[in-house]
């Protein structure tokens, strides 16, 4: 009998070693940093209130422009990762005589190779950012693109003021992409 009990107590106590050890793996797993983390940033500007929510991926040595099965040529870009960028202003902003009203609305980028890139100002909210629907989009803006830069490790979406407004600029990889805009 005391065998039986020494190797059920060496069971328990290994079931219980693997239960600790799983349990620490977890939540080690919890703590690991998305490869995508939102981000959001809050602005203001000609008394314009202007917040931007959006996911940030990594290049991670990736192709990313032309490249990646979601981001080739001539394609619309969700503008960040996962859950789809949104874009609020409590003012209405003109890009270049295109208007957008105070409101809340998400981004989408259409890529062109030839540097012709378009800011593509969508109503449908709360979707996933693969989710567009080309009937929501309210404005297409033409951006000014160079990619001639340093290198970004990480999507960076930034709007600071310029001019009688402000810009809005995409920074991933050594790419650029601008639209400026005054509030109205």
């Amino acid at each position: 009998m005391s065998i039986t009990r020494s190797l059920i107590r060496g069971a328990a106590a290994l079931a219980a070693v693997t239960v600790v050890s799983v349990a620490a793996e977890a939540q080690g797993a919890q703590r690991q940093a998305p490869a995508s983390p939102r981000d959001s940033l809050s602005v203001s500007i000609a008394g314009s209130d202007i917040k931007v929510n959006y996911g940030r991926p990594s290049k991670r040595g990736r192709v990313i422009f032309g490249g990646l099965n979601d981001m080739k040529w001539g394609m619309v870009w969700r503008t960040g990762a996962n859950q789809a960028t949104h874009f609020t202003t409590s003012k209405a902003l003109d890009f270049g005589g295109k208007v957008v009203p105070a409101g809340t609305y998400t981004l989408f980028t259409k890529l062109e190779e030839s540097g012709k890139w378009e800011l593509i100002i969508n109503k449908q909210t709360g979707q996933w950012g693969t989710a567009y629907d080309k009937t929501q989009d309210l404005v297409s803006i033409p951006m000014k693109v160079t990619s001639n830069n340093p290198v970004q490790e990480m999507m960076e979406i930034t709007v600071k003021p310029a001019g009688k407004g402000g810009e809005l600029a995409v920074l991933w990889d050594n790419y650029k992409a601008v639209a400026a805009f005054t509030v109205k």
